[in-house]
């Protein structure tokens, strides 16, 4: 699991005076927002990878097209509580097969990361007030699960003996 900063991020978001750009010119490492993605697909240059952050409540799937292209999906999870961000991942991982970046950014804590990585985040950036070591420790306390997950479809019985 990578671990992002925004004060160190290579990705960056593409700013106008009054909010987000709506028509960003393309560059290396433009982190956009869905609506400035669709606004520019069609003549961003097939050489220059992009990445998109995606509401919680977009299906994954209309971006099948695209994924080929984007170096980086950012899924948000605007509350703890809000689990939509696991399935988004897991369907970009496990159904589209995407391979590129999955990052979880937004209301990221510590509790959340083992089941992050197993839905196929690979990046996050947490919360300002967690902390990273903590977060380390997490994903290093159970390393074994009886389920399948994006790495290991079989469930634990099914993986004995093999």
């Amino acid at each position: 699991m990578k671990f992002i900063s925004s004060h160190t991020d290579s990705w960056h978001r593409v700013g106008g005076e009054d909010g987000p750009d709506p028509h960003p010119k393309a560059g290396p490492n433009r982190l956009l927002t869905l609506e400035q993605w669709h606004a520019v697909r069609d003549t961003w240059p097939a050489d220059v990878p992009a990445g998109v952050v995606i509401p919680n409540t977009l299906d994954v799937e209309e971006l099948a097209a695209d994924l080929p292209r984007l170096a980086l999906i950012a899924v948000q999870f605007p509350k703890w509580v809000d689990g939509r961000g696991y399935s988004q991942a897991r369907v970009l991982r496990s159904r589209l097969r995407y391979t590129g970046e999955v990052r979880a950014i937004g209301d990221v804590l510590v509790d959340m990361l083992p089941l992050l990585a197993r839905t196929g985040v690979d990046a996050v950036q947490l919360r300002h007030d967690q902390n990273e070591a903590s977060a380390r420790r997490a994903l290093s306390l159970v390393t074994d699960f009886y389920q399948g997950d994006v790495r290991e479809a079989r469930p634990l019985f099914a993986r004995a003996g093999s």
